[in-house]
Parts: structure tokens; sequence; C-alpha cells
């Protein structure tokens, strides 16, 4: 099984200064992941925010990789499902390196945005619109992303996806998975009824198992004197 190589020269869309950050995303050292897509699956005020902000998005010159991102990269291969992909940057990374890449987002104009360049580059990446609440993965994949999603989801829902997520991984691939966590004081992106911050342990424990690869924790300044805490955990399926 090959695996996709690393070789972009990346950078990161995202303002800000981090309060602190372990060495893996270090290499980023002004950067604020707010402008990390955050893919949610109803027409609700989060949603409808962000399908506007992706329309502005796609016509942007600097469509780069933000430091989570960058993290996974390097053990991608094969088939990957980016799983709320947004702009889909990095199945575009992917598939420019070797992978086939399924995107799933609920943002209308990430995913039209997705299909277009996909043609255009003539890159193997097929982006589908999608609830991602109720979205039954009918595939096994040799590396499954899902970065910045769960978090949106009420808590019930988040452990639920993220089993179906574990479950259709192949043995000997690749999960890459990235939430925020307690402590998280900026609160303005969320649905009030519906989020779930994770302990900054829970990721480590969902993987018990797993051969974890890289288990990072960050934090960053955010807008009003708040901050957003990161937990992100990549993982090898036994086997």
């Amino acid at each position: 099984m090959k695996r996709c190589e690393s070789n972009l020269n990346q950078g990161f869309p995202i303002k800000g200064k981090p309060v602190s950050s372990r060495p893996a995303i270090a290499q980023c050292p002004t950067c604020l992941p707010s402008a990390i897509w955050l893919p949610f699956l109803t027409m609700t005020r989060s949603i409808e925010f962000f399908d506007q902000q992706f329309a502005r998005s796609a016509s942007a010159a600097a469509l780069v990789l933000n430091p989570f991102e960058t993290l996974a990269l390097p053990y991608l291969h094969g088939e990957v499902l980016d799983f709320g992909s947004g702009m889909g940057n990095l199945a575009f990374a992917a598939a420019r390196q070797g992978c086939r890449v399924t995107a799933l987002d609920a943002s209308q104009a990430a995913v039209a945005h997705m299909q277009q360049r996909a043609a255009a580059e003539a890159l193997p990446v097929r982006a589908e619109l999608a609830d991602l609440r109720q979205y039954r993965i009918d595939a096994d994949y040799d590396c499954i992303v899902s970065i910045g999603l769960l978090m949106f989801f009420d808590c019930s829902t988040a452990r639920k996806v993220l089993g179906e997520l574990q479950r259709q991984v192949r043995p000997g691939g690749y999960a890459a998975v990235n939430v925020l966590i307690e402590g998280t004081t900026y609160m303005d992106m969320f649905e009030p009824a519906e989020h779930c911050l994770f302990t900054a342990t829970d990721l480590q424990q969902r993987f018990a198992g797993w051969d974890i690869v890289q288990n990072e924790l960050s934090e960053f300044e955010a807008p009003g004197n708040t901050v957003k805490r990161f937990a992100t955990v990549i993982a090898r399926k036994p086997g």
C-alpha cells in the first residue's frame, strides 16, 4: 500500500497568535484556527454563516492547509474519506499525492467549489453534499479524517459518529480526528443547544487499543479575550 508523500509548500489561512501549542503544530507561530471550516449539517445560523464564508473563500488565492491538516497529511494513503471537508484543501493535497478521496460536507458552496476544482485539476476527489449527523458510511477506507466537526453535534451524536468513523477504517489504516475541548471559551460558532466540548483525554481514550502516532493538545487566542482549545489524535488501527 503506497502512502502519499508530503511535498507541499504548505501555509495557514489563519490569523492570530497561539497561546501555546505542542511541537507538531508549532510550525505555525502566528496562527489561530478561526478559519478552520465548521461543517454543520442543517440550515442553522451556523451553517448559513459558514456557507457564505465558503462562497467568499472559493475565489480567494490562499486555499492552504491549516495546522491540523498539515499534521494529518503525511499519514494519508490509498482511499481516503474526508468527513467534514470544508473547502477540500486537505482532500486536494492528498489527491495530488496519489490518494483517492471522498469529501463530504454540508455546505453547498464548499461542495460546488470542490466539484469544480476536481474537474479543473483532473484530480480523484469525489465531493458530496451530506447531512453528517445521519450519514451512513457504506464503504471501508484506508484513512478517515474528521477535523473540526464532531464538537458541533450533541455529545451522544458525536460519540456515535466517532464510533462509526473508527469502524470504517480498514485494519492497518489511519484515523485523524480533531475537536474542541473543555476550556474553550470562544462559543460564538456554536448553536446553543447542540455542541459538545470533549475532555482533554476523550479522544485518547476512544482510541484505546489503536497505535496512537499523534496526540496533541493546543490552545489559541480567539476574539474577545477568549481561547480555543483543541485535541488532535492520529491513530493506526490494529491489523
